[in-house]
């Protein structure tokens, strides 16, 4: 339970697992869009929490042999997303899909933001162009000083993630209590919400207020489009909503600055608050 690796023998059972747990949350009207194999594949947390080691050639044979025909033989179009762990993996990544036979099953791939650089993504996507990304977990740590507002620099890593070619991205944890409870493992985990034990309040925290930026603009099947630009301290990604309004997520993690945005003859000069995250939106 603490640390470990999966074994073979386990592998047909634990496929099964999974196409009991879909079918008992589709019946009740929960229809779950995707699952990987396993949070983490590459560590077993030196067995300080639950985890579990998957070699890559494990994680390949279990999507193609197992895990994928059981989702095919239950009519079940619930998506198979692999690795589920750091852009340093990026290389495991791209080895494994080269087997057609788990690209027969499988054609996403989700990453964390732990180990590595962002722009890793965008090494795999070049190899895989067809291929959808995922950012699927990071969070705050709730003894942090800057826990409540450092909201510029979770903009900042929400925008290198879909920079770098993600299609979403999730936080970890949704609701927490002021220690970080429920907690099963030794990090100080803060929750994108904090519901305090003892008065029920509820407060905020700086990776909630940047992830509004994006969830309240930013419309689903909205397509990014390329900005350019370089200035220090502060980063920038482009939407385009279905309904044709343009969206502009400024992350300003230096001081209080004029911007000027140009768009073909279009020009505006954009003041950004110190430690700051701007949202524009234009037709």
């Amino acid at each position: 339970m603490l640390g470990g690796s999966m074994r073979q023998h386990s592998f047909a059972p634990y496929a099964l697992y999974f196409v009991k747990f879909l079918q008992a949350y589709a019946a009740e009207g929960v229809p779950i869009q995707a699952v990987t194999v396993q949070n983490e594949v590459d560590t077993d947390q030196d067995g300080r929490m639950p985890a579990c080691l998957w070699g890559q050639e494990y994680e390949m044979g279990f999507v193609k042999n197992h895990l994928g025909p059981a989702l095919e033989k239950n009519g079940l179009s619930t998506k198979i997303w692999i690795l589920d762990h750091n852009y340093n993996l990026w290389g495991r990544a791209v080895a494994e899909l080269a087997d057609p036979d788990v690209r027969k099953y499988c054609s996403n791939v989700a990453f964390h933001g732990y180990v590595g650089t962002p722009d890793q993504m965008s090494k795999f996507h070049a190899a895989y162009p067809d291929v959808s990304l995922y950012w699927t977990e990071g969070g705050p740590d709730y003894t942090a000083p800057d826990f409540a507002t450092d909201w510029a620099n979770w903009g900042q890593t929400f925008t290198q993630a879909i920079r770098n070619w993600c299609r979403s991205v999730t936080g970890w944890n949704l609701a927490l209590d002021e220690k970080g409870r429920p907690n099963i493992g030794p990090f100080p985990c803060g929750g994108m919400v904090t519901i305090h034990s003892q008065t029920k309040e509820i407060t905020k925290s700086g990776q909630y207020w940047a992830f509004a930026h994006f969830s309240r603009n930013v419309r689903r099947g909205a397509k990014r489009f390329e900005s350019t630009g370089d200035v220090k301290g502060v980063e920038h990604v482009a939407f385009e909503n279905p309904d044709g309004k343009k969206v502009l997520v400024l992350s300003n993690s230096g001081d209080m600055r004029t911007i000027t945005l140009k768009q073909g003859a279009k020009v505006v000069e954009f003041p950004v608050a110190a430690g700051s995250v701007s949202t524009i939106m234009w037709s």
